[in-house]
């Protein structure tokens, strides 16, 4: 048996988890861009070592369906959750099959320039930084299109296109995960064409979904909840001791200090008219900071937890908000997973204030307290990231420290 020194060593007795050639955006799980996704080929190659046909698969922080689209292509009944919206949307999206020639006719319907009878602008906060006028009325104009396709798969592959648009249209930096406005000296130049991008967009996730008809022989198509596996998991959904398989790549740590899932998905989320879109950050782990920072018991993350709050006590706090979900959420997944089934969760060890923060032996140990083992520990590279090498954690000018280059795969197994 494993203990926590192997996973601090990083374990890897064979190679081959960096995948560093391999396509990532095959089938449709390049379909539309997201923070931190796990690639492919890791949760299939976890599904085909730990799980078989006629499992249950679980992902309790599904983000755009990279797991579910694998338990699909392998005939395995997948559940996942995620709070926020434009993620469940473009997982939905992603595992379900299409008429093609249906969707075909959806796209050349597809509204081509503007008209005399524009509609309204939409009210979205701080619309005029992030988009001239003329996208602002070319956006509406496409999204009152889709808003009237009676259809709702068809009207939900076009609103993941209409994601993809606002994003390559608007004034935020393409290559950023967070909301930060191109120069200004460069807005004169970024014309986007909205009509020509959507129909380029919604081209390319229509042939992603060819690929996926003729990929996917499995009718029972994976089920997507929006229930917090913080809070718990109700039974409608997934009954205690039901899950044979966990594949799963939580949050590194708070949205608002890692990778900005809400920001990402802000505008999106606001033009499609998602409730709550500027909220998504502040619901997720850690996203609400307790007030006074608790003890884990786990002596090496107490210990970094008590290193950071002597430099900051408030990112102290964030960092123990977030192990405080962590914990809460952990409990509540291991409670799903039968005897003897298998919890596989990838993860990083993020620096904060210069200190490594220990999220896979947390790992480890929270499932340890709902009765399972450590069974194996792999790290791997990182071969491309979208965020960058270093940042300035204390905001100092020159001062920089490492962000995350490698992960760990923590694999436990619930005694039986």
């Amino acid at each position: 048996m494993l203990d926590l020194q192997d996973l601090r060593r990083g374990q890897n007795p064979e190679d081959g988890w960096e995948y560093q050639l391999a396509d990532t955006k095959q089938v449709t799980h390049g379909i539309h861009a997201y923070p931190a996704m796990m690639i492919p080929q890791i949760a299939r190659r976890l599904l085909q070592t730990y799980g078989c046909k006629g499992d249950l698969l679980f992902d309790p922080y599904c983000g755009s369906g990279t797991t579910l689209l694998e338990g699909m292509l392998a005939e395995v009944k997948a559940v996942g959750t995620d709070l926020n919206p434009l993620a469940r949307l473009i997982a939905r999206v992603k595992t379900t099959p299409i008429r093609i020639a249906s969707l075909d006719r959806e796209i050349l319907r597809l509204p081509s320039k503007a008209t005399s009878l524009s509609p309204c602008i939409s009210n979205i906060p701080n619309v005029d930084y992030w988009f001239s006028r003329e996208t602002q009325r070319d956006l509406s104009i496409l999204k009152e299109h889709i808003d009237c396709i009676l259809e709702s798969s068809l009207a939900d592959v076009l609103r993941v296109a209409f994601s993809i648009t606002v994003r390559k249209v608007s004034w935020t930096r393409q290559t950023e995960f967070k909301l930060y406005r191109i120069p200004h000296d460069k807005l004169a130049n970024h014309n986007p064409d909205s009509f020509r991008v959507m129909r380029e967009s919604s081209t390319c996730v229509r042939n992603a979904l060819l690929d996926l008809n003729k990929k996917a022989h499995r009718s029972d198509l994976p089920t997507i909840h929006d229930f917090n596996s913080v809070v718990g998991i109700p039974q409608t959904a997934l009954s205690p001791n039901s899950v044979d398989l966990v594949i799963t790549s939580p949050p590194y740590g708070d949205s608002k200090t890692t990778v900005a899932y809400g920001q990402f998905c802000r505008l999106s989320s606001q033009w499609l008219g998602f409730s709550d879109a500027n909220q998504v950050d502040n619901m997720l782990m850690g996203g609400r900071k307790i007030v006074h920072k608790p003890r884990f018991g786990i002596r090496r993350l107490d210990e970094t937890i008590d290193d950071i709050a002597a430099i900051d006590k408030n990112r102290a706090r964030e960092v123990a908000s977030f192990f405080k979900d962590y914990r809460a959420s952990i409990r509540n997944v291991a409670s799903t997973v039968k005897k003897g089934g298998y919890s596989c969760y990838v993860v990083e060890n993020r620096t904060v204030k210069g200190y490594v923060v220990p999220t896979a032996e947390a790992t480890a140990a929270f499932f340890e307290e709902n009765g399972f083992k450590m069974v194996a520990a792999y790290s791997r590279k990182i071969p491309n990231k979208r965020m960058p090498y270093v940042n300035s954690p204390s905001n100092v000018a020159g001062r920089v420290g490492k962000t995350m280059t490698t992960e760990k795969i923590v694999i436990c197994r619930k005694a039986v």
